[in-house]
């Protein structure tokens, strides 16, 4: 259902789909320019109705919340990847350790991270290729 409200706005795409077992649903949603609050609310009103008419939920017994993900949200998405490029990441692996840098740019196999090691003199940057396949989590750092 979301997918066919997309259609129409090739510039959002879906992130994720959460249901809780109180029918508690709340779908992320993206764009490349960044979602606006007017058109969370477009689509939570257009996939409320469908949601409705297809009684998929009995008695309408459901609450639907639509949203852009928030930072504290891990990226999903290459697309995401690409959006992001530019800022500063924390990259869990899936052996554990944890890469943090610049995210310099996404393709179809993975992602790059720049790391900077040690201060002054002895700064020295690394470049990391790391394969979508080896990722589990990558969150978005605030700096200030």
């Amino acid at each position: 259902m979301v997918s066919t409200l997309l259609a129409e706005d090739p510039g959002y795409f879906l992130v994720e789909v959460k249901i809780t077992p109180g029918n508690n649903i709340k779908v992320f949603l993206d764009a490349d320019g960044g979602v606006s609050i007017d058109k969370c609310v477009k689509y939570n009103r257009a996939l409320y109705k469908q949601l409705e008419a297809g009684n998929l939920f009995p008695g309408a017994d459901f609450s639907l919340e639509v949203s852009s993900p928030g930072l504290d949200e891990p990226l999903k998405l290459k697309r995401q990847y690409i959006k992001n490029t530019g800022r500063q990441v924390e990259v869990v692996l899936l052996d554990g350790s944890k890469i943090e840098g610049k995210l310099t740019g996404a393709d179809d196999n993975g992602i790059r991270v720049e790391e900077v090691k040690g201060k002054n003199k002895k700064k020295e940057l690394l470049e990391h290729n790391i394969p979508f396949d080896n990722i589990k989590t990558t969150k978005i750092q605030i700096q200030f």
